[in-house]
């Protein structure tokens, strides 16, 4: 099991970047990832999507969005935080 890394902005659990201070915009980075869409040909012959799946088989980094140092220790927080 992974250690949540909490960080320390205000307000409590806020994430900002120690290099930068940037505390809005990150990049998440997954290396060797599969993506599946299933789709569904319209019959003018377009296409729409139905399913689609990610797999990822690498590394995951989680980045500063101005300056791009890495924030990684932090991702874990990120997830739970996501919704």
């Amino acid at each position: 099991m992974q250690k949540v890394h909490i960080p320390t902005g205000e307000p409590a659990g806020r994430i900002a970047c120690q290099q930068c201070g940037n505390a809005k915009h990150f990049v998440e980075i997954a290396e060797n990832v599969l993506v599946t869409t299933h789709y569904l040909q319209n019959t003018d012959g377009s296409f729409t999507p139905e399913d689609n799946t990610t797999e990822i088989f690498g590394e995951v980094k989680f980045l500063c969005g101005k300056c791009g140092a890495d924030l990684t220790r932090f991702h874990a927080h990120f997830l739970e935080m996501s919704f």
